[in-house]
């Protein structure tokens, strides 16, 4: 801008050109006379200041008066032919000049919007037309916009560069300015147009904008209510009043459009209520004097309340029967007229003839007001109409997903009869895809005769990847890590390709899958999943990992659908497990048979029992029911999945294995969705392990926690072991430590039983919020896992503990005896089996003191655990985002709570 800087104090040709007032008046002064004191040349005459007052008419010298006109020349043009600027006018060589017709000539080159000056002087019948060009736009400048960017502003005003600059232009793109920072509720923006003058006469035009504060709404003043209270009635509004509870609404800022749907909405809440002569009598927005609030007032007049009269169906279709369908009506005579539940029957009554195969059958309701009885008759027509077929399927808008992808989610087919229900259910299996726009719908239109018609599909893409990274924090197990990327809809071909990893300080897994939803183009889904899975039952205290276990596998899955809703899925599953510990830790040798083994003292006899290499292979069955709206984001229907698992076709284990799972989802109107889901799963160990032991192996049970039940942390519910140590309390006694210290062992032993149970309330927030993408919920998870054989529990006696010696090969304890040289002095120790030294001393015993402890098992119960809690979904510019907060009501002796945790992904 610093040419910019350099012209204006120049010339102050920006201030006088284009100014407030300027701009409201003509184009520059014009004047059209004989002028035979000016000079020969045909230079223009000096610009004189512009002015909203009419241009002097020509007036040429009384002598020329009627004088014929001999030439017509044109003086100061830059870009334009004269010859060009000549046919903007009437007047020709061989015209009579006249005053009136100079006048006219100059009312003509106004009109053409091109020149700054222009003037005509007659010189004996030698016409002289003098001209300033308007300068050519150079470019276009918006200060102060913050708002409202750039891209948003200049493909809405008509000035661009390299046009002619117009002063019309100029206050046509001011008032547009304003007009679009209206619409975003901002009463107060003010548009100060200036001009930059450049050389070869070209300009910058710069719209310097102060946008001002939103104009909110105030308050909203209801007159004339009488039946509903102000609260009631303003809760039916789009338009909110300004607070500190609506600080996420965008409904608070003024709008004339939404100030007119909110009187449609108050006639329909009275009409809903049977207020059949309800209006608005006036709806009057007040804006401030600070320009910074309006003030809404709505005079009303609600009218008597009234009921149904006589209601019924007039069927024109031979299928539907007049009688049975009135029988069939949700409203009867005396019922309290509901305009809104006449307006959802003559939707049901389109839906129920669109099942039938007419898609264009037009239901006409007839009403009949009796004021004197105060009834409403109410009469549905349904007109005749054609059976329709569907001429064709048609898929717009797919610009990554194949056409067979889309095609094959629909229930009908080019020549089938129509069916409503059929269309909505080929809407919902492509909205269950995640591939396309939220609230898809597929559009019926007429075909190429009244019986056919077309059915579109046009779709817009959204992104499938998906890369998710989430994390969480445990005061007992720190920070947890996971991260995962999926694509839905890989190479457009419906296919779902997957990588995820998982890290903490206790567990570190990773998978890849591949799933293929139609086999060979043929209704048969297949899927391959490889992982890796190393886990320690360190969970809950770093110093608390007694075991490691590494599983590698494969499953392959094999899907068949049986019907519309139900299908049956089929999988084998191959696993090779790996349970190690850390043998110089846990290992002694406490028989002295010179063998070491695996101590249950140091590792835990359920642990000692779990030790080793074994396969499993594993084959399972589910029969899956869903009639869910959407599989992405549900809001209506249900689901279902019962599955078998058998583990002895081959490998080192046996078991069998049953779950059921359960979902069902209600739209309960306004956005609110609520959901109940639950869980249940038994596992039977087929192959005696011998006494003391639990036929199912540990890595093979039921684990609860966090993620399937909030408020407890990873494995935080259901049996385990903690070894308490002891410690000292404030008075300085010794007493045993809380089960949640950090300084004891905790080792979840998992069970062969489980259930669990879920209900979820979604929440609608206000406009704002939702195009925030908030979505706001409340929770209560239930749960418990249990059934696991007593494992053989261990103490160290207080105060001494327990002593493990540590051995040789031949199983005989070690000591360390003293050396002596030849004067008595002790010069150093030796590793020898006797418990003395020769002279008769005690030698010292090598091995290790395991500090006092006391080993309890606690949480085997099928007494629920219960959370309650909130969370929130926020579609983050940066990805989804989930936070919990969670609050245990009934846990157990032993359970590990944890109230926090999120979840941040991104998509592509």
């Amino acid at each position: 801008m610093s040419s910019r800087a350099k012209t204006k104090p120049a010339s102050h040709f920006a201030a006088g050109l284009l100014g407030c007032t300027m701009l409201a008046g003509l184009p520059a002064a014009a004047f059209a006379q004989d002028d035979t004191a000016d000079g020969q040349d045909g230079s223009a005459a000096p610009q004189q200041a512009p002015s909203d007052t009419p241009a002097p008419t020509a007036t040429p010298a009384p002598a020329s008066e009627g004088e014929v006109i001999r030439t017509i020349a044109v003086a100061g043009a830059q870009r334009l032919e004269p010859e060009t600027i000549v046919s903007y006018i009437h007047l020709r060589p061989g015209d009579l000049y006249t005053p009136a017709a100079g006048d006219q000539a100059l009312k003509d080159l106004a009109a053409t919007e091109l020149f700054s000056d222009y003037r005509i002087r007659n010189n004996d019948g030698n016409i002289v037309i003098t001209v300033v060009e308007n300068p050519v736009i150079n470019r276009i400048v918006l200060e102060g916009n913050k708002r409202l960017k750039d891209d948003k502003i200049l493909p809405e005003i008509q000035l661009s560069p390299r046009q002619i600059f117009t002063r019309s232009k100029v206050r046509a793109d001011v008032a547009r300015i304003i007009e679009l920072y209206k619409r975003q509720g901002r009463f107060a923006a003010t548009v100060e147009p200036q001009m930059v003058k450049l050389d070869q006469n070209r300009v910058d035009v710069v719209f310097e904008i102060t946008e001002g504060p939103k104009s909110k709404v105030r308050k909203i003043n209801i007159i004339g209510n009488e039946k509903f209270s102000d609260g009631e009635l303003k809760g039916e509004m789009v338009t909110k009043e300004a607070g500190l509870l609506k600080i996420f609404s965008s409904g608070t800022s003024y709008d004339p459009d939404r100030l007119a749907f909110d009187q449609q909405q108050l006639r329909a809440f009275y009409l809903e209520h049977g207020y059949v002569d309800f209006r608005v009598v006036s709806a009057v927005a007040e804006l401030t004097p600070d320009k910074k609030d309006f003030i809404i007032t709505y005079v009303v007049e609600e009218g008597p309340r009234y009921k149904f009269g006589k209601v019924e169906v007039e069927s024109q279709l031979r299928d539907f029967d007049s009688d049975r369908m009135t029988r069939a009506l949700p409203m009867h005579e005396g019922d309290w007229y509901d305009g809104k539940l006449a307006e959802d029957t003559i939707e049901q009554l389109s839906e129920t003839a669109g099942t039938f195969g007419y898609a264009f059958a037009d239901v006409s309701p007839e009403y009949d007001r009796h004021r004197d009885s105060l009834t409403m008759d109410v009469r549905f027509v349904i007109k005749e109409a054609p059976r329709v077929y569907v001429e064709s399927v048609d898929v717009n808008g797919n610009t990554l997903t194949q056409d067979k992808v889309i095609r094959r989610e629909f229930r009908l087919a080019e020549g089938d009869a129509f069916s409503s229900l059929q269309v909505k259910r080929s809407t919902a299996r492509i909205n269950s895809l995640g591939y396309f726009q939220e609230n898809f719908e597929i559009d019926q239109v007429e075909g190429s005769a009244p019986d056919r018609i077309v059915l579109e599909a046009n779709v817009e893409e959204q992104a499938t990847g998906e890369l998710s990274l989430s994390a969480g924090f445990s005061s007992l197990e720190s920070f947890i890590f996971q991260g995962s990327i999926k694509q839905r809809n890989f190479r457009g071909r419906g296919q779902t390709v997957g990588l995820s990893l998982n890290y903490s300080s206790y567990s570190r897994s990773g998978s890849i899958s591949f799933t293929e939803p139609y086999l060979f183009d043929k209704n048969i889904s297949a899927g391959l999943d490889v992982y890796r899975r190393d886990y320690n039952n360190g969970y809950y205290n770093r110093r608390s990992a007694t075991y490691k276990s590494a599983t590698t596998g494969f499953q392959m899955r094999v899907g068949v659908p049986l019907t519309e809703y139900m299908s049956v899925l089929g999988r084998y599953t191959f696993n090779y497990d790996d349970i190690t510990i850390d043998e110089s830790s846990y290992f002694a040798d406490l028989d002295g048979d010179g063998v070491q083994s695996c101590e249950p003292l140091l590792a835990g006899r359920y642990l000692c029992e779990a030790i080793g290499t074994r396969t499993s292979s594993i084959l399972g069955l589910s029969l899956v029911y869903r009639n869910l709206d959407s599989v992405v984001r549900p809001t209506r229907g249900e689901s279902a999945q019962v599955g078998v698992d058998f583990a002895g076709v081959g490998g080192d284990t046996r078991y069998i294995r049953f779950n059921a799972q359960a979902a069902k989802y209600w739209n309960l109107g306004s956005n609110f969705i609520f959901s109940v889901t639950g869980e249940t799963g038994l596992i039977k160990g087929l192959k005696d392990r011998g006494p003391g032991q639990d036929d199912v192996l540990l890595t093979d049970r039921f684990f609860l926690g966090e993620p399937q039940i909030r408020g407890f942390d990873i494995r935080g519910v259901g049996p385990r072991v903690i070894r308490r140590f002891y410690g000292t309390d404030e008075n300085n006694e010794v007493v045993l430590l809380p089960y949640d210290s950090k300084n004891n062992y905790d080792d979840a032993l998992g069970g062969k039983a489980m259930y669990l149970a879920k209900a979820e309330l979604e929440i609608p927030l206000g406009s704002g919020a939702r195009e925030l993408g908030l979505r706001p919920s409340i929770f209560l998870d239930a749960g418990a896992v249990f059934n696991v054989t007593n494992p053989t529990l261990v103490n160290s006696p207080y105060p001494d503990g327990l002593f493990i010696p540590t051995r040789d090969s031949d199983g005989n304890a070690l000591y360390y005896q003293n050396v002596y040289d030849s004067d008595g002095n002790v010069t150093g120790t030796s590793v020898v089996t006797n418990a003395t030294s020769p002279d008769g001393e005690d030698n010292t015993a090598i091995g290790n003191t395991i500090a006092p402890f006391v080993e309890q098992f606690l949480g085997d119960t099928p007494k629920p655990r219960v959370a309650i809690g909130i969370g929130v979904n926020w579609n983050s510019p940066f990805g989804p985002f989930r936070i919990n907060f969670a609050y245990p009501l009934l846990k157990q002796e032993g359970d590990d709570t944890k109230r926090f945790s999120f979840n941040v992904g991104t998509q592509f």
